[in-house]
Formats: structure tokens, C-alpha cells, sequence
């Protein structure tokens, strides 16, 4: 997001206790003002132990962002499929924060199974891998008395997100932290955006208009010598089994936006148009490039959501709520029609939401995003799929289904064949709607 290149210094305004209370907790930990000598951590000692599930360009930023959220965490365990990635993020962040990283060798892991030994040698886990992964691991963590921050989609399909679920319904019972990449709910501006919206600013809504329109995400060559297992997962944002496409992996962030600004009510049903038009190359995967869905919720408000990822097109990211009085844009911070009003602060949600979760954990206090980070991710499964199938697709629908994309995430092994493979041609094949049945 363009607007959110700085650190939260307490310049955004808020307007119910509800946003002050988060400030308070994110300031105090900016600030060093939590008596951390009054809230010791991890068995007697101050440190916190924390551990990478995931060394890809996302997980490198959460773990800087953990590192200097609080003063007292000490990166001690990484792990990813390939132990290049592990060795090369290490070393970027032994330069970015060369007293709290402390990984050495028998603490890096790589393969399928290493994220069991990073959960082992931690007490908060961050999970920014594959999505495929994020129930399965969030909920191993969870059960062994771990706190978690996982990136989203949070599940790319029905099974997944039932895991998600009583992962974070678990947290709770067991009063552990569950911090969602779904950071917009931590940005101020966004947020009081939004109060204005209930608070009346734009009228009743009408409709919403969201939009997430790039070029490809993340190209990667393929190395030589690489199996068709590590390619694909080098590459896993163009790979459904891996990724879940991209609904469920970037238009999740707008979708979110949408259920916030209608209080939280999340949509029942809707029906959706994709496919690929132009990148079919292998490069490419089995993805679709590009995805319309148009959302319906309880009380008859509209949702239309859009993502593309083709180059040499229109590019946008932008969600627009549309009411009877005016216009809000969210990301944005503007709100224009009968009420004209655009927020002037500034702030890095990205930092943010480490700096609450880890003064929830100073406090003993713990944070849980469940309550909107499951349904935000149902909604963009749903979409996903009716995209897939051609068909309308119902909550409902997705709330009894127990599919999943092949194989399950705890069946999935280094020497495993790849549930997908490129045709003759060297393309993938995708889905047809019309004719490809998920649920």
C-alpha cells in the first residue's frame, strides 16, 4: 500500500475506544514502555524465542518486523523447503539485527517437515510459507502452547479453513496469541475510515467495488536441475495446490476491507468469471490470470471483486465503498459526497501488528484475529471456486464441504510426485468452467 511507509508514531486520529485501546498497546510497545522485567517471558528469562516457517520475501520482512516490535526477541530457528532460502535470509538479517539473531546451524531446517523442529525451539512461530500450510502448521504450533502470527489466505480451500478454524478457536482456550497478515485491521487510517462509514459519513451502503489488478506475482526462472517438485514450489504462488490462485491469495486483503466496512457481515453467496487470456506459459503454472466475482450479502448489498495478474493492462488496488450519501475509498483514507474527508497520518500496519502481538505477549493479554480472518478467507474460497466450476457457490456450501486441493498438507513429503504436471506442450491444465466439479 503506498500510504503506509512509516512506522505508526501515533499521528492517526481515532474515534472509539476500540482504536485507542490498540494504539495504546502498539505505542506502548514502540516505545519501550511495557515493564518488561514486570511480564518475564519463556521459562524465567526476558527473551523471546521466535522461529521462521517460511523464507521467502514475506517471512523476511515479519521476522524483522518481530525483531524490532520488541527488544527482547531472539530469532533462533528458520526453515523452508530449500536451505539456500534459509542461509541467505539468516544473513540478511544478521545485518538488519546482528544482537537477535542467533540461528545457527542446527536450527536451520529445510524440507516439508521443518517447520515441526522450528515450532519445537520456539515460543512465537511466524508462518509466512506456502498457503497450503498455514491451518496445518498454525494449529501444530497452537497445540504445542505456541503463540502465532500466520500471512494469509488463511486456508485455499474447505478443509483448510475448518483447520484454521479450531486453530483459532483453540488459541483462545488456551490463551495464546493468533495474529492474522491480514493487515489492514491494523492500519489507523484504514480503521478510521471505517468508523466513519458506521458512523454514518457515506450514508447506507450501496454497493462495493474492490479491486486488485498487477502484472504476475513473483516470476521466478526455473533453476537447472531442479526437480518438478522444488520447481513448483519455488514458484508456488502460480501452483493451485500450493497457492490457492488468487482470490484466496491477494484479493483476500480487499475482500477483508469489504466485511469490515460492512461490519463484519460476510457475504452468502456469489457467482464468478475467470480463466487464463494471455500467460500460459509453462513459467505461468495452472493458475487462472485473471478472476470476477460478484458477491451477495444477507441484507442485498453487492460486493464486486476483481483481481488480474497479465501484463500490459490497467493496474489498480483500490476498494471503493459506494453509499447513499457519498463515497469512501479505504486504502485511500478519503471519504468524499455529502461528507468530504481524507486522513493525513501515517502508518506501517505490517509493523504494527508485531508490535500488538508482542506486547500481548509482554502483558499476558493476548490478541485473536479468528473472528475475521476465517470468514474473510471462506469469502474469497468461495469466490475462488466459482470462478473454477462456473457455478454459484453459497457460505453454506463451503461451511460442509470437506474438499481440498491434493495431496493433504501432513501427506506431503520430499520425495513425493507432484499432483500436478505439465501437459505435451509444456503447459499445465487449468480448470475448466462449465465442467470441473469441486463441490
Amino acid at each position: 500500500m503506498a500510504r503506509s511507509n512509516e512506522a505508526d508514531k501515533g499521528t492517526g486520529t481515532t474515534r472509539r475506544d476500540f482504536l485507542k485501546a490498540s494504539t495504546v498497546v502498539a505505542s506502548a510497545a514502540v516505545s519501550g514502555s511495557l515493564d518488561i522485567s514486570r511480564s518475564l517471558y519463556a521459562a524465567g528469562s526476558g527473551t523471546i524465542r521466535v522461529g521462521m516457517i517460511g523464507c521467502g520475501g514475506r517471512n523476511a520482512g515479519a521476522g524483522a518486523q518481530a525483531l524490532t516490535a520488541d527488544p527482547g526477541t531472539r530469532l533462533v530457528a528458520m526453515c523452508d523447503i530449500f536451505m539456500d532460502r534459509v542461509k541467505e535470509k539468516r544473513a540478511a538479517l544478521q545485518k538488519q539485527k546482528p544482537d537477535q539473531v542467533t540461528v545457527d546451524d542446527d536450527h536451520c531446517f529445510a524440507g516439508f517437515d521443518g517447520y515441526k523442529h522450528v515450532i519445537e525451539s520456539s515460543d512465537v512461530v511466524l508462518i509466512a510459507n506456502a498457503a497450503k500450510f498455514h491451518p496445518l502448521h498454525a494449529m501444530t504450533a497452537i497445540k504445542a502452547g505456541k503463540h502465532v502470527f500466520v500471512e494469509k489466505p488463511h486456508g485455499i480451500d474447505p478443509a483448510g479453513l475448518k483447520l484454521m478454524q479450531r486453530a483459532a478457536e483453540l488459541a483462545k482456550q488456551k490463551e495464546l496469541c493468533l495474529v492474522s497478515g491480514l493487515h489492514s485491521r491494523y492500519h489507523t487510517g484504514y480503521a478510521e475510515t471505517v468508523q466513519r462509514i458506521y458512523d454514518g459519513a457515506i450514508g447506507e451502503i450501496v454497493s462495493i467495488e474492490e479491486n486488485f489488478l498487477r502484472a504476475p506475482y513473483v516470476i521466478i526462472e526455473r533453476k537447472p536441475g531442479l526437480s518438478e517438485l522444488q520447481w513448483q514450489c519455488s514458484t508456488q504462488y502460480h501452483f493451485r495446490w500450493l497457492s490457492g490462485d488468487d482470490v484466496p491469495q491477494s484479493l483476500v486483503h480487499n475482500l477483508d476491507r469489504a466485511s469490515w466496512a460492512m461490519g463484519n457481515d460476510a457475504p452468502v453467496k456469489c457467482h464468478g468469471l475467470g480463466g487464463r487470456s494471455s500467460m500460459t506459459e509453462p513459467i505461468y503454472g495452472d493458475v487462472f490470470d485473471h478472476h470476477s466475482v460478484v458477491y451477495e450479502c444477507e441484507n442485498g448489498v453487492r460486493i464486486y471483486a476483481f483481481c488480474r495478474t497479465t501484463t500490459g493492462c490497467y493496474n489498480d488496488s483500490s476498494s471503493i465503498v459506494l453509499g447513499s450519501k457519498g463515497k469512501a475509498d479505504i486504502t485511500r483514507c478519503r471519504i468524499w459526497g455529502e461528507t468530504n474527508w481524507r486522513w493525513e497520518g501515517r502508518c506501517d500496519p505490517y509493523q504494527r501488528e508485531h508490535n500488538i502481538l508482542f506486547a500481548a505477549i509482554r502483558s499476558g493479554k493476548p490478541v485473536n484475529n479468528g473472528d475475521y480472518m476465517v470468514p474473510s478467507t471462506v469469502t474469497t474460497v468461495m469466490g475462488q471456486i466459482s470462478c473454477y466450476t462456473g457455478k454459484e457457490v453459497t457460505r453454506e456450501q463451503i461451511e460442509k464441504s470437506d474438499f481440498y486441493y491434493p495431496p493433504k498438507p501432513e501427506q506431503c513429503r520430499d520425495d513425493m510426485e507432484p499432483p500436478v504436471k505439465a501437459g505435451a506442450d509444456g503447459s499445465y491444465p487449468v480448470p475448466k468452467p462449465g465442467f470441473t466439479k469441486m463441490i
